[in-house]
């Protein structure tokens, strides 16, 4: 039956494809995220029982989960440039389609010195589409060789993310619990005030 699909037709599948791709990194992006905050949960609790042991492996999980989520952040950046280079492209390409049905018509109405100035321009709108096309071969091309650099890159190369980063998360989040401790004493201490006050107007 795919034999038999039209050009819209299987455009929009490549379309639903291309999101389908984008949806699955997102998902991913946000499970690391989740991964995160359960490391720092962990890390911070080990750090409370005294098990230096288990805080460095914990340490060492989280560093590895932001850089899976940085590598992912970077690939669903180079896919929605691509799609846009994508849309550019169709630009393009409805242009020179439109410049066909306009050039024949104006052979048909002007003759063949008309048609021959149209032919040219013909000529020169597809070389402008096929200069677009010539580009964005080149950037999916450097995109792949990318990835294919990033997913070889050893621990000898600079880090995606160093130790002072980690340290950072998990404090930054020690720093919001204790505040959202204080605001729950502030929030009990005002209680007991009103409390004290009432008990006073009524003596």
């Amino acid at each position: 039956m795919g034999l038999f699909k039209s050009k819209d037709e299987r455009r929009v599948e490549r379309e639903m494809k291309i999101r389908q791709g984008v949806r699955a990194i997102e998902k991913s992006i946000r499970q690391q995220e989740k991964f995160s905050e359960d490391f720092i949960k962990n890390a911070q609790h080990a750090r409370k029982i005294g098990d230096e042991q288990q805080y460095q492996f914990i340490r060492g999980a989280l560093k590895k989960t932001a850089g899976v989520k940085k590598m992912l952040e970077r690939q669903l950046l180079a896919i929605k440039n691509a799609m846009l280079i994508q849309q550019q492209a169709m630009a393009s390409q409805q242009f020179a389609e439109s410049m066909s049905l306009m050039a024949t018509e104006i052979g048909r109405v002007f003759g063949e010195l008309d048609l021959t100035k149209s032919q040219a321009q013909w000529e020169r709108a597809v070389a402008q589409a096929g200069s677009i096309e010539e580009r964005m071969e080149i950037f999916l091309d450097s995109m792949e060789q990318s990835a294919m650099s990033g997913a070889n890159v050893t621990s000898s190369k600079q880090e995606l993310v160093t130790d002072d980063e980690i340290d950072r998360m998990i404090q930054a989040d020690v720093l919001a619990q204790e505040k959202t401790e204080l605001g729950k004493l502030d929030e009990l201490e005002s209680e007991i005030a009103k409390e004290l006050g009432a008990t006073k107007q009524k003596d």
